[in-house]
Order: structure tokens, then sequence, then C-alpha cells
């Protein structure tokens, strides 16, 4: 689906690019993750991927096209949610999707059902100046999914949702992975990606630092450890962390699991956002400063 060969940009009048030789690929049915901090140009590769900045170098090849010389007919193919949506504040959700309709020549969903999608169907006829963040970031998802786009780019599609709502956006993203399209994911919440992506790329200072699947990135940056927590004889609770390869010699932990009291046991994995900070040396509110 997408295909990116040494791309680099900058923006007019900069001095140095906020995009250096980028390499990646996306496959079809793949949600894809462009993961830092703000600033690290994660939004940028995005408008690029999408066509609104063209004056890259390199190549920049999707849907089997290079991007710079796109016309109109591949927005009719690509879906795509920015993290601050733009409506017409003073009609409703459902004529701002009425309106959103008639831009496009392909089929479309009934407004009743794109708004199902997201749970906005009872507020269908409020003015979109009287939502939340979180019901525009919603309303917006559905604007961009209602023409069935092959190649669908989300920008934060969680910020500003509550977690019933977030877990709905989740699951409603799982189910277009399953029916085929593929997802470009731009975020900065390590635990989002985790959760949802095929595969994810760290965007560091418009470099790509690392890019595999979170599980594959995460096991080869540490050992897997067990916390077992118990009760001391002198009515401490104590703690014994071993790695999970020595459970089965481990001495101590072994007599621990016969002759002690046993409040807990968790087994501790190094997350996508402690190894993000393991590969650039900074915590991830740090980046963002």
């Amino acid at each position: 689906m997408i295909e990116v060969h040494e791309m680099s940009y900058a923006y007019p009048g900069s001095k140095q690019p906020i995009l250096q030789d980028m390499n990646f690929q996306i496959g079809t049915g793949e949600i894809f993750g462009l993961l830092g901090p703000s600033g690290a140009g994660k939004s940028t590769t995005q408008k690029v991927l999408i066509g609104m900045l063209k004056d890259y170098t390199g190549s920049v090849k999707v849907l089997g096209g290079e991007i710079a010389r796109s016309n109109r007919t591949f927005y009719e193919k690509i879906g795509v949610a920015f993290e601050f949506p733009n409506f017409y504040m003073r009609l409703t959700a459902r004529e701002n999707l009425q309106m959103f309709r008639t831009l496009y020549s392909v089929p479309t969903v009934e407004v009743n059902e794109a708004l199902r999608w997201v749970s906005l169907e009872d507020y269908a006829d409020r003015k979109v100046q009287d939502y939340s963040k979180g019901m525009k970031m919603r309303l917006n998802l559905a604007r961009s999914l209602m023409h069935h786009p092959q190649l669908l780019f989300l920008d934060e599609p969680t910020s500003g949702l509550d977690p019933t709502n977030a877990a709905h956006i989740k699951q409603l993203m799982i189910k277009q992975k399953e029916e085929g399209r593929t997802i470009v994911l731009t975020t900065h919440n390590m635990a989002l990606a985790e959760q949802l992506c095929d595969r994810v790329a760290f965007v560091v200072d418009g470099k790509i630092r690392l890019i595999d699947t979170p599980a594959r990135l995460m096991k080869e940056a540490g050992q897997t450890q067990v916390e077992v927590k118990y009760a001391h004889e002198d009515g401490s609770v104590k703690a014994l962390h071993v790695p999970t390869h020595e459970l089965s010699q481990h001495t101590q932990f072994h007599s621990i699991m016969n002759s002690h009291e046993l409040l807990s046991i968790h087994s501790h994995e190094m997350s996508l956002e402690q190894l993000f900070i393991r590969v650039t040396g900074r915590a991830l509110h740090e980046a963002e400063q």
C-alpha cells in the first residue's frame, strides 16, 4: 500500500529538513504506527503520505503511484482523521456528514449508519459547536470512513475520549482491519500502539530509529522478569525479581514458594515507552518539551 524510499522533507525557509532519509513499507491490511513525541516529524510524515506536502525528495508511492503526481481520484480511496478536526460548527452532525457525502463520486454509507459506528446517532441533530472535543473526534472518524476508503490515516484517534469511548474506537479500528483496510496510526500514545499495531516505527528528530512488531521490539529489548511479593517472618512485605528463564532453577524462588505466604506474582515486560526511553535517552515528556 505504501512504499517510502530515502524520503526527506524541509519546510520552506527551514535550514534543516524535518524528515531525513526515511525508508519503510506498509502492507495491505496492516495497522502501522508512527510513534514518537510531539515535534518528532510524525504529522509531517503523514502529510507527505496523503499528498498535502509534495516538495519532498526521494520516492513516496501510495496505492501504487508516486504521491507527488496524485490527482483528486486519490482522495476517493483514502480516509483522513486529523487530531484537530474542522467542521461547519453551526450545522448539525447530520448536516455536516450529508454535505461531505456530496464531495465523493464513489458510494457512501447513510449518515445514520456512519453516526451509529461512533455512537453519535442520538446526537445527530445537535449543532457541532455544542459537541465536546471527544464527540468531534468521533464524528471526524465517521466522516473519514463513510466512503469506504482502502487506506485510513488516523492522527491521535483516541485523544480526548473517555475510557469507554476510547475502547469503542479501538474496536472500530480492529473491525476496519478485519475488513481489509490499511491503517496508518500517528500517535505518542505508546499503550495504544502496543495494543493495536502490527508494526511500529519510532520517529525521533525526523528519522526512523526502530521499526518492527511491538512484540519483537520488546522481546529484543530486554528479558521478562517475574516479581514475587511475599510475607516475611518479621511481618514485612518482601519482593523478589527473577528472569523468567531462570525460574525453574532458582533456589530462592522455590524456597519462597514453599515456605512463605505469597501475596502476588506478576510478570514484567518492557513496554514500548520504556523502550523509547532506552533508544532515545529521553523520557517521553522530556522529548515533547
